[in-house]
């Protein structure tokens, strides 16, 4: 981070915040000691400590790294699921203790750091890329045995196991951009103005403010797109709830895709509770890529189902509204609305 905020930064180091190592450490200058934020030694008094960038700056204060919680190995941390992150886009098959071996690592440890890291285990990582490679395939090739295969997947009956059925609509329709997938749709009226929203048989595919049909086809342009329904009738209701006496973290079916950035974006996003707001850096940290502050924005801005997807509770550093799809005051409505 180029410039720390003292007062975040204590809050986190207060908070033994995980999603903070890396971004700063902790100079407390009774010992001569740096930490990084999560060290889990007994914190000293807010006037006792200074905050650097990194090691070398903290080091070249005259203070020495801490040996409870090695705040250098951050950066070696950091580099090895790098790594892994890379080896497992490459679609080849590994271990987990395959995987840790080529990062230099114990398999169990690398895993919780793994893990931590990205919201994901490798595994469920793998996975992921897996499916975004189907998807993509899906698209472009002429069937989808070929398709299954070039996403990396051994055998087609791997592939109707996991991915389809997250999927939302068959391959075939993705194949055929769509076509055979149902979407049906209605718009409620809110005090916030007119909501337009919109479900698969899996859930909630579009919630957003100020469209119509016209834009759901835009969006959906092969799929067959229906007005109304009575099960979406009960969740639309429940979406304009969330609109008018939000509750927090409501428990709503989704239908919805991205990268696997975007999606670790949209899990945090669901975990920020009800009144409460972070930044974008903050975001960035807890979805598990400390330093994709602007990706993270953008994951925001990707996110179909306003609301649902709390993208609302960012804010700028400092403090202030920032961006917003549906305009910066739907956004301070909504915020003033979740707060006691």
């Amino acid at each position: 981070m180029d410039r720390i905020d003292p007062d975040s930064a204590w809050a986190a180091f207060a908070a033994r915040d995980r999603a903070a190592d890396g971004r700063f450490v902790v100079g407390v200058r009774t010992t001569r000691i740096y930490c990084k934020p999560s060290c889990p030694a007994r914190h000293p008094r807010r006037e006792n400590v200074d905050f650097y960038t990194d090691g070398a700056a903290a080091r070249a204060a005259g203070f020495r790294a801490c040996l409870r919680c090695t705040p250098d190995s951050v950066g070696r941390d950091r580099t090895a699921v790098a790594a892994a992150a890379a080896l497992l886009e490459s679609g080849d098959a590994m271990t987990l203790a395959e995987l840790a071996t080529r990062v230099g690592y114990a398999p169990h440890h690398f895993q919780r750091l793994f893990t931590r890291a990205t919201g994901l285990s490798p595994a469920a990582y793998a996975r992921a890329r897996r499916e975004a490679r189907a998807v993509e395939a899906l698209s472009r090739e002429d069937t989808v045995t070929d398709a299954i295969y070039e996403a990396g997947y051994t055998a087609p009956s791997r592939f109707y196991d996991s991915a389809a059925a997250r999927l939302g609509m068959t391959p075939n329709a993705w194949i055929k951009g769509g076509a055979g997938a149902t979407i049906r749709w209605t718009v409620a009226a809110t005090t916030l103005g007119p909501l337009m929203i919109a479900a698969t048989d899996k859930g909630l595919c579009r919630v957003a403010f100020d469209e119509d049909e016209a834009a759901l086809k835009a969006r959906f342009p092969a799929a067959e797109v229906i007005a109304g329904g009575a099960a979406l009738a009960d969740l639309a209701a429940r979406v304009v709830v969330e609109v008018e006496q939000p509750a927090g973290a409501a428990d709503l079916p989704l239908d919805v895709r991205g990268t696997v950035f975007q999606e670790a974006v949209w899990r945090t996003l669901r975990t920020i509770p009800r009144g409460e707001t972070i930044s974008y850096a903050e975001l960035a940290a807890m979805a598990g890529r400390p330093g994709a502050v602007r990706a993270a924005g953008t994951a925001c801005g990707a996110n179909g189902v306003a609301v649902v997807i709390p993208c609302h509770r960012v804010t700028k550093r400092d403090g202030s509204i920032g961006g917003y799809a549906y305009g910066p005051e739907r956004k301070r409505a909504l915020l003033d609305r979740e707060r006691p």
